[in-house]
């Protein structure tokens, strides 16, 4: 954003101005070509220069996002995330012949190993051609990775390329070009985006910076790649439409229910009547029902999340994952989706960024976005009472791991420590569980004193700081001597000190 944008915004919008100013002030950013970044980043190496600048052509929103990550992990996942570019680039590329397409998808795992080997036939409009005709760089440094980061990639690569093929191979033979039902609309999302998802998992778990058990989570690897996916495909309509890529499933789109809703019109036909003058209000309902099947992924996201360690992966997974419900909101009963590219604010981008930065708040984010995707349906739209359960799941989960009546409150010295909103009922509960537990605790303490006593009858105990007896005599005597034959030495050593100094002041008088 340049200066005059800005000085626009401070005017217009001053909120969003002061939170564009304290994220370009707060916010660090690594930088990759920084001297002391270059044994982790390889940009001292002219093919991984052109890696990252690769990177940054293709994709300047997860660009920011893979740089974040620590150590060679910003590498590993951006070679990763060039790889499957270069593989999705081959896919949409309608000016191939199918023949010709089906071999270099099906075989693109093996020519991705192959040094040297570029692509170049590849249409003039397609946007990121030139990465393939540069592919060798890409290549080159692939062989550089370690085998446990080089295999995870592959063997996406392989699986990705499979389903790509398959479905393209279809588009070509069968004329159909449409997705037909829920279940195919969730598998072609699994293969370009849940398998993205799986090998991110066992990038992580292999770097060693996150659990091993990460890279067994596939269903909730796969949810986190659906919930991207779905919420793209949703906000992108007009512009897949225009260009003839038609992902929306036909059993929902398709459906007769949302014509009957808007007075008994015919369903759609085709895709493109959504956007045409006078479908306004059975469109919505068909974008409704989009919106609902992409947030069933909302709390396996959530449950994701919650297993990472590291700052640097939480960042990279929750940061995407904050933007794509905060998407679904904007485009929740927003007929201009229908008309062209919507986008978030930068402003409210930036607020996600530098909020996304622990499971609890962005648990707290999901919810306020569920709220409002809630506060906005209306009792006409046929997926309102769906819609209601779906905010209400995510409600559920927040308030079942991070109940709203606890609050952490950060210290003066820091730390953190937690307090009960006495206005809240539930407060009296939890205060009565944990007065309890404690009762229950100190129950247990003079069980294991009396059976202590029972067992050496002639020992005796002093109190702890619960009013509780412990220890027996002859540890006492222990801790007791110990502590006195410290004290005396040091005692004795400050003495003999305070003996030597005086007879070197009498010797220096003499």
């Amino acid at each position: 954003m340049g200066a005059l944008s800005m000085l626009a915004l401070l005017f217009t919008h001053p909120l969003e101005f002061r939170t564009l100013l304290q994220y370009h002030l707060w916010h660090e950013q690594r930088d990759v070509s920084a001297p002391e970044e270059r044994q982790n980043s390889g940009w001292d190496r002219e093919s991984m220069r052109r890696c990252w600048h690769f990177l940054d052509e293709t994709s300047r929103s997860f660009a920011a996002v893979i740089k974040q990550l620590e150590g060679d992990l910003a590498r590993v996942v951006c070679l990763y995330y060039l790889v499957l570019r270069g593989l999705d680039t081959i896919e949409d590329d309608m000016t191939l012949p199918n023949d010709k397409k089906q071999k270099l998808l099906r075989s693109f795992h093996e020519l991705t190993l192959q040094k040297g080997w570029t692509f170049t036939e590849n249409g003039p409009d397609e946007a990121d051609r030139q990465l393939l005709v540069e592919y060798d760089k890409v290549i080159e440094e692939l062989n550089l990775l370690p085998p446990k980061y080089l295999e995870v990639i592959i063997d996406i690569t392989h699986k990705m390329e499979v389903g790509m093929a398959d479905y393209a191979h279809k588009a070509a033979t069968t004329g159909s070009v449409y997705l037909e039902k829920i279940e195919e609309w969730d598998l072609y999302c699994h293969y370009v985006a849940g398998l993205v998802g799986e090998g991110i998992s066992g990038l992580f778990a292999a770097s060693g910076k996150e659990d091993p058990l990460l890279g067994e989570q596939l269903e909730l690897s796969d949810s986190m790649g659906l919930f991207l996916q779905k919420t793209n495909i949703i906000r992108d309509y007009r512009e897949d439409v225009e260009q003839h890529r038609y992902f929306w499933p036909r059993e929902i789109w398709g459906a007769e229910r949302f014509g009957k809703a808007c007075g008994g019109r015919p369903a759609f036909k085709e895709m493109k009547e959504m956007y045409e003058p006078g479908n306004e209000k059975q469109a919505q309902w068909v974008q409704t029902a989009l919106i609902l099947d992409a947030l069933r992924h909302a709390t396996d996201s959530l449950d994701y999340l919650k297993l990472l360690k590291n700052q640097s992966v939480f960042n990279f997974c929750a940061i995407p994952q904050t933007m794509a419900v905060a998407t679904l909101e904007l485009c929740f009963m927003n007929p201009a989706m229908f008309q062209g590219n919507i986008k978030i604010r930068k402003a409210q981008a930036a607020e996600l960024i530098m909020s996304s930065t622990n499971p609890r708040d962005v648990a707290y984010i999901f919810r306020t976005y569920a709220r409002r995707i809630h506060h906005k349906s209306i009792p006409e739209d046929p997926s309102f009472v769906q819609l209601a359960v779906a905010c209400g799941k995510i409600e559920q989960w927040c308030e079942t791991h991070y109940p709203s009546f606890v609050h952490m409150v950060t210290a003066a010295g820091g730390g953190t420590s937690q307090q009960f909103d006495p206005s809240d009922a539930r407060t009296q509960v939890a205060l009565s569980n944990e007065g309890r537990d404690k009762e229950i605790w100190q129950e247990k303490r003079r069980l294991a004193i009396a059976a202590k006593r029972a067992a050496d009858p002639n020992g005796i105990v002093a109190p702890d700081v619960t009013g509780k007896e412990t220890g027996s005599q002859t540890e006492l005597m222990l801790y007791a001597g110990i502590i006195f034959g410290i004290i005396g030495a040091v005692v004795i050593g400050l003495v003999y000190l305070l003996t030597a100094y005086l007879d070197a002041q009498d010797a220096i008088r003499v």
